[in-house]
């Protein structure tokens, strides 16, 4: 036993409760802290690092959103999305668009934070009021921090699906899922330019060598060859002027010239009246007559061809001048959008490709980086019984670098069902048409709990749909050769719908389902079309809204 002094003691009795009266008040920071960081991970659904989003699919009965990279889920959050009457449509869409701030122009300049666009007609993915229940004019709203979070993680072409029901992406494997074709050396896709600067160089990672290969010579290939048409470009600027400055008087020549040419034309025609008339002249008055107005043709005639020849003297070399630098120019402008052309062409191809196969129209289409590529018949067995629409994703590469691992997700259709979760209407349904003001007199209703794991897509009906398909084989050839990780197939009983136009991946909606986010939505100016077809983006986002700002978010506090 070990004996201390008094004052040993009480020395030491005043630091233990002065320690244990530290720890007591940390415990609250401690608990405060980890509370804190269990509501900073709220979303998170694995305790990995989450690796590049490849898909994001919506719930409209459980009223979640839940992210999938290529291992699993990795986020998960409540969403509202369209309300009775403005639908969300049950589909396969993808991110066209990403802007931060953005304002809706439809609904009286709406707050759309983070704003992730997946239809051109303005249904989208954004940050949003969540009062429980879908309740938003179409688009799908998420919580702020959660589409902040969202918004820095995903790419434009991510996959959006918008399912009735919470299905999970499966793997799977199948002959008709497409192999990647190894690519051949690419040094002599590598222009001069590009080595000279030493562009073209593969850098490590995960792809496959030679497709890092591939990457690397078409970036080269995208930057030379903008580079080389910006410098066309300013090259052509003093042509360019020039032929501003001599636009005029080549169009006063011109329409100068053009008067004495018709001038001629006239007098030519009166001389060949003239000759008709001494031709049927019988008697020899007539003939005298005859012959003295085709003098006085004659006349006119040379007197015409010689101011003609006057003018065009002096007009000729004005019109030679222009043509010349105009000639010159368009010779740049073709060679600039020729490199141009190729630049373009060489983004495309880093792009992964999507393609679609429909029942209805019997064909395969594909497309990449949102621009239609090519298209044909198939043949699909048994052509009167549904397939179903089931989306086939590459999430990754093989470990031989030609097989890809692909999962698949089917989302039913059937009869449009009613809304999980009924709530009160009213004139517009939505807790947000009139603010805070409505309310007090709403009831709260809440989608089903979002605890539950969703279902796993149906692996045997999504194999059977591609038990059904042949593709030819020169088909399956030339989309080899573009297959990249993040390439896609889907199959469907529908056709693309019309929304499927410029700068959009593949659009397809569930028939059988309410559609009223996008039938229903005002009608402005397509901005990539000369049409009128709902595009709220003609008059807003991009485009100039001086003078539209009202702050706030205007009468309609929330999209």
């Amino acid at each position: 036993m070990i004996c201390l002094p008094r004052h040993r003691l009480a020395v030491f009795s005043i630091a233990a409760v002065s320690m244990l009266a530290a720890l007591a008040a940390a415990a609250p920071a401690a608990a405060k802290k980890r509370s804190h960081d269990a509501k900073k991970d709220q979303y998170a659904l694995t305790a990995r690092a989450p690796g590049k989003p490849v898909l994001a699919l919506v719930s409209l009965d459980d009223q979640r959103v839940t992210i999938y990279d290529a291992d699993g889920a990795i986020l998960r959050a409540p969403v509202s999305s369209g309300q009775t009457g403005l639908e969300t449509p049950v589909g396969i869409y993808a991110v066209l668009q990403k802007e931060a701030e953005h304002y809706s122009n439809v609904y009286d300049d709406a707050a759309m934070p983070h704003m992730e666009r997946i239809t051109w007609s303005g249904v989208a993915l954004h940050g949003g009021a969540l009062p429980g229940y879908p309740a938003s004019h179409g688009c799908v709203r998420m919580p702020y921090k959660f589409a902040e979070r969202l918004f820095g993680l995903t790419k434009l072409g991510m996959r959006v699906i918008v399912a009735r029901d919470d299905v999970a992406p499966v793997p799977i494997s199948h002959p008709l899922l497409f192999k990647r074709t190894p690519f051949s050396s690419s040094a002599g896709l590598v222009t001069k330019a590009a080595a000279l600067v030493g562009i073209g160089q593969p850098q490590p990672g995960d792809e496959p060598a030679d497709v890092a290969e591939r990457t690397s010579t078409l970036q080269a290939i995208k930057v030379t060859k903008s580079a080389e048409a910006d410098a066309i470009d300013k090259k052509a600027e003093p042509a360019r002027a020039l032929v501003k400055q001599r636009s005029p008087g080549m169009k006063s020549a011109k329409k100068v010239l053009g008067r004495a040419e018709k001038a001629r034309e006239r007098a030519a025609e009166r001389v060949a009246d003239a000759e008709k008339r001494l031709t049927r002249a019988k008697s020899d008055k007539a003939k005298e007559r005859a012959e003295k107005a085709k003098t006085k043709a004659d006349a006119k005639l040379a007197e015409a061809q010689s101011k003609l020849d006057a003018v065009k003297a002096e007009a000729q070399p004005k019109i030679d001048a222009y043509q010349e630098v105009a000639d010159a120019l368009k010779a740049l402008d073709d060679k600039r959008d020729a490199a141009r052309a190729e630049a373009d062409e060489a983004a495309r191809k880093l792009k992964p490709v999507s393609v679609f196969i429909s029942l209805k129209t019997q064909k395969l289409y594909v497309r990449q980086n949102f621009q239609p590529v090519f298209e044909s018949p198939v043949m699909i067995r048994d052509p009167e019984e549904p397939i179903g629409t089931h989306t086939y994703t590459a999430v990754a590469y093989g470990e031989d670098g030609r097989d890809m691992r692909w999962n698949v997700v089917s989302i039913g259709g059937g009869r449009g069902r009613a809304r999980a979760v009924p709530y009160e209407d009213d004139y517009y349904d939505d807790d947000d048409y009139y603010g805070y003001y409505d309310r007090p007199r709403r009831r709260r209703h809440h989608a089903r709990t979002t605890s539950k794991e969703p279902k796993p897509t149906d692996i045997a009906a999504a194999k059977a749909a591609l038990d059904r398909i042949t593709i030819p084989q020169d088909v399956v050839e030339r989309i080899s050769e573009l297959v990249l990780q993040g390439t896609s197939l889907i199959v469907s009983d529908e056709a693309a719908h019309k929304e499927t136009g410029k700068q959009t991946d593949f659009i397809v909606l569930i028939s059988s389902e309410p559609q009223g986010g996008i039938m229903k939505r005002p009608r402005r100016m397509n901005p990539y079309y000369n049409d009128f077809y709902g595009y709220d983006e003609y008059y807003g986002g991009g485009y100039s809204r001086r003078g539209r700002r009202r702050g706030g978010g205007g009468f309609f506090p929330f999209w």
